[in-house]
C-alpha cells in the first residue's frame, strides 16, 4: 500500500501509530460487554510491583506514574492488567483487506484475522481480549495489539514478526519464503505447566493461553466449529437411531459461549430437540439474536413442558435454557423425559476461573467466590460435577448415549470424585474423537479446513462454496467406497451453508475434508483469483482440533492405543513442517479446549493470491499438514490410517513412511 500520509483514513493512522504519542482518556467500564470474571488474588506483594513493572515498559517514563497506579488498581480489581485506556476507539471487526495500511499483502491479511477474533460479535470477553472459552486471549493487553498491528502494518515480506505470548518480541530479518509471523502461546517448562501456574505467569504478564485459536487468529465464530459438532451430532444420533430417522430425538448438553455455541445450530441440522443449558444471559441472548438458537426458556416447568411438545411432534427446535445444566439432568430424570443424546461443552479445562458454574448458587455470587473464596469455590464446583454426573448415569441407564466433547468434563468429573470410572480406570463414557471424530474422520485425514474471503464480500464467499461443492461431487464420484460417507456429509453441509446463515464476523467457511480435497480445493479458490472470479486473496486455515495439529490424549488423539497418545512430538512436527513448507503464519500452543498443560497444539494461516507461488505452497504444505498426523496414526496401528497413508504414498512417490507389521493377539498372551 503506498497511500501518501495525507490520504490515510483516521482508522488507519491509529493502526500506524501505535502506542499513542499523547496518553489517551481512561475509559469507562462498560457493563453492556460480557467481561471476563475477576481473576484469583495469586501474586505475591513482591510479584505484583513486579506485574505493574513488567506492565510499564510498553510506555514512556514520563508517563509510568499515572500509569503505574492505574495498572496497580486494574491488578487488584480485575486480578489482570488488561490496559482498558488503551482500548482503541475505532470498531473492531474485520474490515476488507484494502483498508488495513499495509507493505506486505500477507501481513494485512493476519490484521483483518486479529480484528476479526476481538469482534464483540465473535469474542467472549472483547474487552479482555478473550476470544472464547474463558481464557483463550489474542493478546495479554491492549498495548500487546497496538503494537503488533502496527508492526504488521509496516513489515516487509523481507521480515518476520515474533510473537511471544501476546507480545510482538520484533520483526526479524527474513525471506519471502519464511512465515510472515511465528506464534507461540503458553510454551512452559513441564514442572511449570499447572493450572496456578498459568493464573501466576498470566498475571505477571509473562504468558498467556491461546487456546486453539484464539491466539493463532483463526477464530471464525462458533462456524469454526458447527460442522464438527453437526458430524458429531449426526454420527451420535445414528448409533442411536441407525436406519436416521432421528424425529423427536433430544440431546441436552451446556455452554453457550464461544465455540460451545454452535451446539444448538448444530443439533437443529441435524433434525434433533436441542436443550443447551447456559448461566450467563450476555451470550445466551447474543446466540438468540445472531439465530443459532430459536427459543429462550427461564423456567423449568415451561422447558419440561416445551420439550414434551417438541418431541411428541418431533420438531426440529433449539432451545436455550437460562440456568444450570445440572437442574436440567435432575429435573428432567424426575419428570421422565427421555433423553437420547447427551454431552457437555462448558469450559472445564478452566473449572475454577469462569469456566464451569456450580449449581445452587447464582452466577453472580459464583464470580464473586471464584475470586475473593477461591478454595471454596472449587469444593462448590466438585460437589456440583458430583452432582452433575450422577444425573447422567440415570439417563444413561434408560438408554442414552453420552460422549465427553473434549472440554474435560469426565477428565476433571474423575479428579472431583465423581461416579465416572470403571473398574479398570478408564471413563464409564466415550470421548466423541474415540467414537466417532477419530475413526470416522481423523484417521481418513478428514479434518476442519477453513476458508476466510479477505474481500469482505458475501459474494465471494458464495463463489467459494460453489467452487468447493464442484470439487466435493468431482471427488465423491472417483472415491474408493470408505470415505464416500465422508464425503457426502460434507456436500449436503455446504449445499445448506448459505441458508444455515452460519457467518458471525468475517466471511468464512468451514467444510471437513482431507488432505487431496483441501489441496485441489484451493488450488481451485486460487485458479478463481487469478481468473478475477474472487476478487481478493483467501486465508486457509484450520482449526487444531485436526488430523495432525494437536496432541491431546483426552480428546484429538484419544483413539491412538498404543501407549503414545501422550507424547506431543506430532504437533511440534507439525509446526515446523509448515513453517518451511510455505505457511504464512504458523502457531504452537500449550494448551487448548481440554486445559493448560494437558495438550500441546501446531497451527497455521495460509494466504492464497492467485499466484504461481501461492500454487506451490498450498499444495507442498497442505499435503504435510495432514499426512503427517496420518502417518503417527497408522504407526500406532489405526486400521483406517493405515489404508489412508498407503493411497498418500501412492499419489506422491516422494513420500515413504514406515509401517508397522501386526502382532498376533495369542503370541502375547501368557507372556507375563
Amino acid at each position: 500500500m503506498t497511500t501518501s500520509t495525507s490520504a490515510l483514513t483516521d482508522f488507519q493512522k491509529a493502526i500506524l501509530q501505535g502506542i499513542p504519542e499523547e496518553l489517551p482518556p481512561p475509559k469507562p467500564y462498560d457493563p453492556n460487554v460480557n467481561h471476563a470474571p475477576k481473576r484469583k488474588d495469586i501474586l505475591t506483594k513482591e510479584e505484583k510491583k513486579l506485574a505493574v513493572r513488567n506492565a510499564l515498559r510498553y510506555f514512556p517514563k514520563k508517563w509510568h506514574e499515572v500509569l503505574a497506579k492505574e495498572f496497580a488498581e486494574e491488578l487488584e480489581r480485575y486480578g489482570r492488567i488488561y490496559m482498558y485506556r488503551f482500548r482503541p476507539d475505532y470498531p473492531m471487526y474485520a474490515r476488507p483487506i484494502h483498508e488495513y495500511p499495509h507493505r506486505s499483502k500477507q501481513a494485512a491479511a493476519i490484521m483483518l484475522m486479529i480484528q476479526n477474533n476481538l469482534d464483540p460479535e465473535v469474542a467472549q470477553h472483547p474487552h479482555e481480549l478473550i476470544t472464547y472459552g474463558g481464557n483463550g486471549a489474542v493478546f495479554q493487553n491492549w498495548a500487546q495489539y497496538l503494537l503488533t498491528m502496527q508492526y504488521l502494518a509496516t513489515m516487509t515480506d523481507e521480515q518476520t514478526l515474533v510473537m511471544y505470548s501476546g507480545h510482538p518480541l520484533g520483526l526479524f530479518p527474513s525471506h519471502p519464503d519464511a512465515p510472515r509471523v511465528v506464534v507461540t502461546n503458553g510454551l512452559m517448562i513441564p514442572n511449570y505447566s499447572k493450572p496456578d501456574d498459568w493464573e501466576r505467569f498470566n498475571a505477571l504478564g509473562v504468558t498467556q493461553y491461546g487456546q486453539m485459536t484464539a491466539g493463532s487468529y483463526m477464530y471464525i465464530g462458533p462456524q469454526g466449529i458447527v460442522h464438527g459438532t453437526t458430524i458429531t451430532v449426526l454420527n451420535a444420533a445414528r448409533m442411536v437411531k441407525p436406519d436416521g430417522d432421528f424425529g423427536g430425538m433430544l440431546f441436552v448438553s451446556a455452554g453457550l459461549g464461544g465455540m460451545s455455541g454452535a451446539q444448538p445450530k448444530a443439533a437443529k441440522i441435524a433434525g434433533l430437540v436441542s436443550v443447551v443449558a447456559e448461566v450467563n444471559p450476555k451470550p445466551l441472548h447474543t446466540r438468540h439474536k445472531q439465530g443459532w438458537v430459536d427459543e429462550v426458556i427461564d423456567d423449568m416447568e415451561t422447558l419440561i413442558r416445551r420439550v414434551r411438545e417438541a418431541k411428541a411432534n418431533k420438531e426440529a427446535v433449539s432451545i436455550a435454557y437460562l440456568g444450570n445444566v445440572v437442574d436440567v439432568w435432575e429435573q428432567f430424570a424426575e419428570a421422565g423425559i427421555r433423553i437420547e443424546l447427551g454431552s457437555d461443552q462448558t469450559s472445564l479445562h478452566n473449572p475454577y476461573a469462569g469456566g464451569y458454574y456450580p449449581v445452587g448458587i447464582s452466577y453472580e455470587e459464583a464470580n464473586r467466590m471464584m475470586a475473593e473464596e477461591p478454595e471454596r469455590f472449587k469444593e462448590l464446583v466438585h460437589a456440583s460435577l458430583r452432582r452433575h454426573i450422577a444425573a447422567v448415569n440415570r439417563h444413561a441407564a434408560n438408554g442414552m448415549y453420552f460422549f465427553d466433547y473434549g472440554n474435560a468434563f469426565l477428565l476433571q468429573a474423575s479428579r472431583a470424585g465423581a461416579d465416572v470410572l470403571n473398574p479398570d480406570g478408564t471413563f464409564r463414557y466415550p470421548s466423541y474423537v474415540q467414537d466417532i471424530m477419530g475413526p470416522l474422520c481423523f484417521d481418513y485425514g478428514f479434518g476442519p479446513f477453513r476458508w476466510v474471503c479477505t474481500s469482505g464480500d458475501p459474494q465471494d464467499l458464495a463463489t467459494t462454496d460453489a467452487i468447493a461443492l464442484e470439487v466435493m461431487r468431482a471427488m465423491y464420484e472417483e472415491a474408493p467406497g470408505e470415505i464416500k460417507p465422508q464425503l457426502k456429509d460434507n456436500i449436503l453441509w455446504i449445499e445448506h451453508a448459505q441458508e444455515n446463515h452460519l457467518v458471525v464476523g468475517s466471511q468464512a467457511r468451514i467444510l471437513y475434508a482431507d488432505a487431496e480435497g483441501r489441496m485441489r480445493i484451493a488450488a481451485a479458490f486460487n485458479r478463481a483469483i487469478r481468473e478475477g472470479r474472487i476478487k481478493a486473496p483467501i486465508v486457509l486455515g484450520r482449526d487444531h482440533h485436526d488430523v495432525s495439529g494437536t496432541d491431546s490424549p483426552f480428546r484429538e488423539t484419544s483413539n491412538i492405543y498404543d501407549g503414545s497418545q501422550f507424547t506431543a512430538d506430532m504437533a511440534v512436527h507439525n509446526f515446523v513442517g509448515d513453517a518451511f513448507r510455505g505457511a504464512t503464519w504458523v502457531s504452537l500452543h500449550n494448551g487448548g479446549g481440554v486445559g493448560w498443560g494437558e495438550v500441546i497444539n501446531g497451527g497455521f494461516g495460509l494466504v492464497i493470491d492467485g499466484s504461481d507461488d501461492a500454487d506451490r505452497r498450498l499444495h507442498q504444505m497442505l499435503f504435510w499438514d495432514v499426512n503427517n498426523g496420518i502417518a503417527r496414526r497408522s504407526w500406532a496401528r489405526n486400521p483406517h490410517a493405515m489404508s489412508t497413508i498407503r493411497r498418500a504414498m501412492q499419489q506422491e512417490p516422494k513420500m515413504k513412511v514406515t509401517m508397522p507389521n501386526l502382532v498376533d493377539d495369542e503370541l502375547l498372551e501368557g507372556l507375563f
